[in-house]
């Protein structure tokens, strides 16, 4: 009895926040719908727990130089039912833990001033952006929402409905953690829109081999580590080998000799 009143609860409360059958949900015979405006809403949520946990950087000029690369590349990316925000945010003690960037649906995008010291270009840091969108634009992280947690996200939702702060913040922590683990066939899908965003908004193509390959040094001079709020982006050395056929191509002998057994993954 007590179950079936938890489950009637949660479904009242799934209904509220998705507005679709639980059961269908459940049993899989339906995808959960999340249209562009509860995307929006999930994204400011997840935002405000985010710029909750980071300072911006202190340093203006970098936050305008970030935004300013940002806009030029969202001018031209395929989703424009969108308000791009390009946000930097300050690194904590560890450097070396925070290069990275990532982003949120609705719109966000995020890069850390450790990073964008280490890209130094306009063209790599347009390439670490133009990633980034690359994923907003395709709704990775939504479809990943829709097509693979089943029940797990339907109680989270669930949970988001309190008012209870600290139960949104878990939340909102748990759902970036699992926004953030993307496919290796969403990474080489959003690097081949950077390619194209890239070109289309007049920066240098090369600048996505360029930048992964300042991350692959990062990698290989730090220690291995998992970063604590989000999931960094794997397989670097085959990210290059696809870059490299995509910018050309086609795929030469330098992109078949980039293809190693190493399974980045931290």
């Amino acid at each position: 009895m007590i179950r079936r009143f938890i489950i009637f609860i949660i479904y009242l409360l799934f209904a509220t926040v998705i507005g679709t059958d639980f059961s269908r949900a459940i049993s899989g015979e339906d995808i959960i719908p999340i249209s562009t405006d509860k995307e929006k809403r999930m994204g400011d949520s997840i935002a405000k727990r985010v710029e909750e946990k980071f300072d911006e950087v202190d340093d203006p000029l970098i936050q305008k130089r970030f935004e300013e690369i940002g806009k030029k590349l969202a001018a031209v990316c395929d989703r424009q039912d969108l308000i791009y925000r390009f946000k930097v945010l300050k690194a904590k003690n560890n450097k070396e833990k925070y290069y990275n960037a990532f982003a949120l649906p609705g719109g966000y995008v995020y890069i850390f001033d450790a990073l964008m010291e280490k890209m130094e270009t306009d063209d790599k840091i347009a390439a670490v952006t133009a990633h980034e969108l690359g994923h907003i634009s395709r709704r990775h992280s939504v479809e990943r929402l829709r097509s693979s947690l089943g029940v797990n996200v339907l109680m989270i939702l669930a949970m988001a409905a309190t008012r209870d702060g600290k139960t949104i913040a878990k939340t909102n922590e748990a759902l970036l953690q699992l926004m953030m683990s993307y496919s290796r066939e969403d990474e080489f899908e959003a690097d081949r829109l950077s390619v194209k965003y890239l070109e289309k908004a007049g920066f240098d193509t090369n600048g996505i081999l360029e930048s992964l390959l300042t991350l692959q040094g990062l990698r290989k001079k730090g220690r291995e580590m998992r970063y604590a709020f989000y999931k960094s982006h794997p397989y670097l050395s085959e990210r290059i080998a696809a870059c490299r056929a995509e910018i050309k191509g086609y795929t030469d002998f330098d992109s078949y000799i980039n293809l190693p057994e190493e399974k980045e993954d931290f």
